[in-house]
């Protein structure tokens, strides 16, 4: 069956969760995110996608990929707006990752660096200064770490602990929190990564 968002078709392929209401979830969206911000986004797909490679969600080639396995409409938002950030990179790349919110990246870092030292969590020094995805410091803190740790370490550091895996997750992370939680949040906590939002939004007006 297919739905929409605004002008964007979303196809369901395969069943969902009985408690995920689809036309619910299309008219959700649109509350929370004005169409100007899907420019880069032709088409959403919801389904069981071996390509996710276990993550919820993924965004490729102008098209969203979503998991129908999620429980709730609200998971399904989360895992829509992050991908939407995802498809903001193309066309603000530029103006998203400039030295500005680098080095706010980087200085929360260098403070979890000290952190997770001062709790017995050792990993080589040099993958804090990493701005780009690296497997090796996922996987160090989602499996060594632990995200349940890390979120309690991370609290005040950064708006989600997703958000310390690399600059790029760092941006869609806070835009997330900006639209589906509460943009102070994300102002009080990471304030060059709050204004790099209100300026993509202010420009899409």
């Amino acid at each position: 069956m297919e739905y929409y968002i605004y002008h964007i078709p979303v196809f369901v392929v395969g069943e969902t969760e009985d408690s995920v209401d689809i036309p619910a979830f299309c008219e959700e969206v649109e509350t929370y995110l004005p169409a100007s911000l899907l420019e880069g986004v032709d088409v959403v797909y919801i389904g069981n996608f071996s390509d996710l490679g276990g993550r919820n969600a993924a965004f490729s080639d102008a098209a969203i990929y979503m998991t129908a396995r999620e429980p709730t409409n609200f998971d399904m938002l989360e895992n829509f707006i992050h991908e939407v950030a995802h498809s903001l990179e193309g066309t603000y790349g530029w103006q998203i990752y400039d030295d500005k919110l680098k080095d706010e990246f980087l200085g929360k870092r260098q403070r979890l660096y000290h952190l997770l030292v001062a709790e017995g969590f050792y990993v080589n020094p040099k993958l804090y200064s990493f701005t780009e995805y690296n497997k090796i410091f996922d996987e160090f803190l989602a499996q060594e770490v632990g995200y349940p740790t890390l979120l309690n370490i991370t609290m005040g550091l950064f708006v989600s602990p997703y958000g310390a895996t690399s600059l790029q997750e760092y941006f869609a992370n806070g835009f997330e929190k900006y639209f589906l939680d509460d943009p102070s949040t994300v102002k009080t906590v990471s304030p060059a990564l709050y204004q790099k939002i209100e300026e993509i939004i202010n420009e899409e007006a």
